[in-house]
């Protein structure tokens, strides 16, 4: 068999079936293992399901009403609609018949951050969460919340824009951890940030250059660690929110490690001080 003879496999026939489009086309098995949902009818009967959807990405300047009405739809489930490019519509296309629209559904229930707060307590630990600051790779994200949950961590906060979402590929990357690891997605990272203040939590941010050597850092109490972007690190309200900005210490030549690496020294330097206390 040829290698790409899997992409040509019988539609579903089912007709309430979401991935079955009208129009005789279908969802490929690959969008549904990655959880994408293209074209209208698809997406549209997704949302009549009640499937969780993390985000909804609309070709921009469309005024046509089947998609007006999907973006409506969408915000009222809780999604979060994208305006986009139809060239980027085209590259992440698995089908090749998007309709101008592509929804990407959640891989599991977001929490909040008093359930976040509320397993540490039952644990009876001083909290330990990560906050992602627009970490947009869902291979990084998954990475993150793969170790949190391996460290112990309590919870992940992640912002419901700019960044990746808790989707199939993160769940896949994370190795099944995002089932075990409570993730929470909020409007605003800096609000977010000031929550955990008033709740007693001491925030460390992830920085190049930053004033607190990692090794000399106590994270013995209550703590959130703030991961960057990718290409830029903290944005400058969420680094002006931080209590300490914690620096890495650097041997080699190259000069920064990426996010998920990053997040990983931090998050186990955390745990070897906790234990060891």
């Amino acid at each position: 068999m040829k290698n790409n003879d899997r992409h040509f496999r019988a539609p579903i026939q089912r007709h309430m079936d979401p991935y079955h489009q009208a129009d005789g086309g279908s969802q490929s098995r690959d969008a549904v293992d990655d959880g994408k949902i293209e074209g209208r009818n698809a997406v549209t009967e997704a949302l009549r399901a009640g499937r969780r959807l993390d985000k909804v990405y609309i070709a921009r300047g469309e005024t046509d009403s089947a998609l007006a009405f999907i973006a409506s739809s969408a915000r009222a489930a809780g999604a979060v609609v994208v305006e986009t490019d139809r060239r980027k519509l085209d590259m992440m296309s698995v089908t090749g018949a998007h309709q101008g629209v592509i929804a990407i559904e959640t891989a599991k229930e977001y929490a909040t951050i008093d359930e976040i707060l509320a397993v540490a307590e039952e644990r009876g630990e001083a909290p330990l969460v990560i906050v992602c600051d627009e970490i947009s790779d869902p291979h990084n994200l998954g990475a993150i919340i793969r170790t949190a949950e391996t460290a112990g961590a309590h919870g992940v906060i992640i912002p419901k824009r700019r960044s990746a979402g808790v989707t199939a590929i993160v769940a896949k990357t994370s190795a099944g951890a995002v089932e075990h690891m409570a993730v929470a997605r909020v409007a605003n990272i800096t609000a977010a940030l000031k929550e955990l203040k008033e709740r007693g939590l001491w925030i460390y941010g992830t920085a190049a250059g930053g004033s607190s050597d990692l090794w000399q850092t106590d994270f013995t109490g209550p703590a959130a660690i703030v991961i960057g972007s990718e290409g830029d690190g903290m944005s400058r309200l969420v680094q002006e929110s931080c209590d300490f900005l914690v620096s890495i210490p650097m041997r080699g030549k190259i000069s920064s490690l990426n996010a998920s690496a990053s997040a990983a020294v931090v998050i186990y330097e955390a745990v070897r001080q906790r234990t060891s206390h």
